[in-house]
């Protein structure tokens, strides 16, 4: 195959329709926009969750609930992650921020007990699961709540 006999495939390229260019086409006048009405107005544009003036469902429905901003919000930590450590080292939450294991501290790491601690690891943390718990220490491990 040369360079003169590159073309695209079947059906890859499709000619843009040009409105407005006589009536033969099709789309000329109104331009494919129909008559009249908001749609056929130049920016006539209908806002998202606008049902035709009827009360959106959004108005419809009662609010629930209720934002907590008192809510502490947890980096979690599972234990199959800690196995990147050497034996016997301690894990603290700037050592997991600076190992890219958690992006950023929040309100405190907690630990859960999801895949398998294969290390005897010094942990510190904000909060433990039971079974996280139970993991390390039969590991031989020790956890410390700050």
């Amino acid at each position: 195959m040369k360079l003169h006999e590159l073309k695209p495939a079947q059906g890859s390229r499709k000619t843009r329709n040009r409105v407005g260019r006589g009536s033969s086409s099709g789309n000329g006048k109104t331009a494919g926009r129909g008559q009249k009405g908001q749609k056929a107005r130049s920016g006539g544009n209908i806002r998202s969750g606008f049902e035709g003036g009827q009360t959106p469902l959004f108005r419809r429905l009662p609010k629930r609930g209720f934002t907590n901003i008192n809510a502490k919000e947890y980096a979690l930590v599972n234990l199959d992650q800690l196995n990147v450590f050497e034996d016997g080292a301690e894990v603290t939450p700037v050592v997991l921020v600076e190992t890219g294991i958690v992006k950023a501290e929040k309100s405190g790491i907690k630990i859960l007990g999801n895949g398998e601690l294969t290390k005897k690891l010094t942990v510190k943390a904000a909060k433990f699961s039971k079974s996280a718990e139970a993991a390390i220490i039969a590991k031989g491990g020790s956890i410390e709540v700050i």
